[in-house]
């Protein structure tokens, strides 16, 4: 009779570690992209193809790692592919409006600023207490953008072979 409640005793314990990993890798499958946009790429590379953007907020679903880079699977689309893992946190971002009204009154650029705390009046108050610094370069280097033809060229030209790859 003790070796039947010991083994039942261990088949309990043992289900319910199984259970708790279940529903923990099921919680950590998915993430939301903290950052204002994000390249999804056919491989773990900076230099890799583009396929999709995610947008701040959207939520993906984890496939795997490697390195600095995370493997992740678009439910909406069906596409997989590789994001940087710094764009990804595994906080749930929910936008309260829905999605017309978020268009309507607030940019991208307020959407991802305001995830981080930081919105037009705080940006004004670090103004008026800096006032002797000049973000017109700084607003000017944000507009900037490189195409990926331009960057897969430069890097031919140079014989430059990045790490990862060029896909």
């Amino acid at each position: 009779m003790a070796k039947r409640s010991l083994l039942l005793v261990v088949l309990c314990v043992a289900g319910l570690v199984l259970g708790a990993q279940t529903a923990l890798s099921a919680d950590a499958g998915s993430m939301s992209v903290q950052v204002k946009q994000s390249p999804v790429r056919t491989a773990p590379s900076f230099m890799a193809r583009i396929i999709a953007t995610l947008q701040y907020g959207d939520r993906v679903n984890v496939v795997s790692a490697r390195g600095t880079w995370t493997q992740v699977f678009m439910a909406t689309d069906g596409l997989k592919g590789w994001v940087h893992s710094s764009a990804l946190t595994r906080k749930k971002i929910v936008l309260k409006a829905g999605a017309a009204d978020v268009n309507k009154t607030a940019t991208s650029d307020e959407l991802a600023l305001a995830g981080k705390g930081f919105n037009k009046q705080v940006e004004g108050e670090f103004r008026n207490k800096n006032r002797d610094l000049d973000f017109a370069r700084i607003d000017k280097m944000e507009k900037v953008t490189v195409a990926q033809d331009d960057i897969r060229a430069f890097l031919k030209e140079g014989a430059v072979s990045p790490q990862g790859g060029v896909q």
